[in-house]
């Protein structure tokens, strides 16, 4: 097969956040020195941390470099609109609370960090008893009420506080204030950008003592106010369509047996593996795949299947 349509697996890149875990080497069985392991960009070609290639004849090389090679064709006619790769695709591994924090959209992002918002969507792969996360207000605000919570330390009052479970979908568009709780074991698929504003940190300290830095008249600027949107629970099913937007569509597959899917000119697919093992199969091209795996196969117009017992989630453009 002509490299330019091969699928191809892909390493992460790890990162040592002081409230990662562990999970990402047990559940997932991710080679890395870093402890604790917070996140693995499973799909990034991101400055600050690239996946590279780990099968097929571009071994190693970075995703960008990767991509230059077999050229921009590869990413779809939907990747166009795009200055650069648009999406990051990560596993998180919360051993305890992320900072509360909120993230630009593209005209703030683009005009004040130089690189695009942040709009994303979360998938809980598993979740410890009572685990939770915080996801908008609980009722519309001011921007001085606002301020004089995040100011007294008493945000997370305002907050909704939702309980999450396996299987539960948020989806979080830019603006919206929000924060990851302990316990919870989560594929995200967002936006390739990484300018995240904290606006509350639990007043905790790294291994050096010293509290992170937190960006508040940042996050004055691009949160929104208004109330949480209500939730739609997650349907049960083979193929679930989990969130769309302008930036990224994401299905849940779960199979048993034989699927066949088809790449299409339109975007690249990326597959995440969650849970179970199995094969992908295009033309003469075989790849295993056990859960942790992460699958980049480019746009183009050939068929394939996915072979075994898997859950995969399935984004594109």
């Amino acid at each position: 097969m002509n490299d330019r349509y091969s699928p191809v697996k892909l390493s992460p890149a790890f990162k040592d956040y002081l409230w990662g875990g562990t999970k990402l080497k047990t559940v997932f069985q991710k080679e890395t020195d870093l402890d604790p392991v917070a996140e693995s960009w499973e799909l990034s070609a991101h400055r600050d941390g690239e996946s590279t290639v780990a099968s097929g004849s571009h071994v190693g090389k970075t995703l960008s470099r990767y991509l230059e090679e077999i050229g921009k064709e590869a990413l779809g006619k939907k990747a166009e609109c795009f200055d650069y790769f648009p999406l990051l695709i990560k596993f998180i591994d919360a051993k305890s609370n992320l900072s509360v924090q909120v993230h630009p959209d593209d005209a703030y992002a683009l005009a004040v960090e130089g690189e695009y918002g942040k709009t994303e969507m979360w998938y809980v792969l598993d979740a410890e008893p009572d685990a939770f996360l915080y996801y908008g207000f609980k009722r519309d605000l001011t921007r001085e009420e606002y301020e004089d919570a995040i100011r007294k330390g008493s945000l997370t009052d305002l907050l909704c506080r939702v309980s999450a479970k396996a299987g539960d979908v948020f989806f979080i568009p830019a603006g919206t204030v929000h924060a990851i709780g302990a316990g919870l074991l989560i594929c995200e698929i967002q936006q390739n950008s990484n300018t995240t504003y904290r606006v509350f940190d639990y007043n905790r300290r790294d291994k050096s003592g010293n509290t992170r830095p937190l960006h508040i008249e940042k996050a004055l600027e691009v949160s929104s106010l208004r109330r949480s949107p209500e939730r739609t629970p997650t349907p049960d099913g083979e193929d679930v369509l989990l969130a769309t937007s302008e930036y990224f569509t994401v299905r849940r597959l779960r199979i048993k047996g034989t699927l066949s899917l088809h790449a299409t000119p339109d975007s690249f697919i990326s597959l995440t593996v969650t849970a179970g093992k199995g094969n992908l199969q295009m033309e003469d091209s075989c790849l295993s795949l056990v859960a942790g795996d992460s699958i980049f196969i480019p746009a183009g117009e050939l068929p394939f299947t996915l072979t075994g017992e898997l859950e995969i989630i399935r984004s594109t453009l």
